[in-house]
């Protein structure tokens, strides 16, 4: 199991990408194999590292159009092969040595 970053950036679409963003969560959304947290950076995705890569694959090309003719993909991917890795495990991993429970991490583990 593995865990990744995803950003995407457009080029030459002008300041505000959210019309990209929605675009990209609809085509993460039809991978039933994995799991997403949208963020306000990026979006997390959690699965098997090849359906993470076709995920990857998949939101790249779901950028351009008859607009973009260039896009920028970040990737960033966690993967352990020594024991189970999750959003939440790595999330309660950090809450776990908080020394109290921040109400905001909290409300992101009961919503996952």
């Amino acid at each position: 199991m593995a865990v990744a970053e995803i950003t995407v950036v457009p080029s030459g679409v002008g300041p505000s990408v959210s019309d990209y963003v929605a675009r990209a969560i609809r085509v993460i959304s039809s991978h039933a194999d994995v799991r997403y947290q949208l963020t306000p950076m990026g979006t997390v995705v959690e699965g098997e590292l090849d359906s993470i890569l076709d995920v990857v694959r998949d939101v790249h090309n779901c950028a351009f159009d008859g607009h973009v003719c260039r896009v920028l993909t970040l990737v960033k991917i966690d993967e352990r092969r020594d024991k189970e890795l999750t959003m939440e495990g790595k999330l309660r991993a950090v809450h776990s040595k908080l020394p109290e429970p921040a109400d905001e991490v909290t409300d992101v583990l009961r919503n996952m």
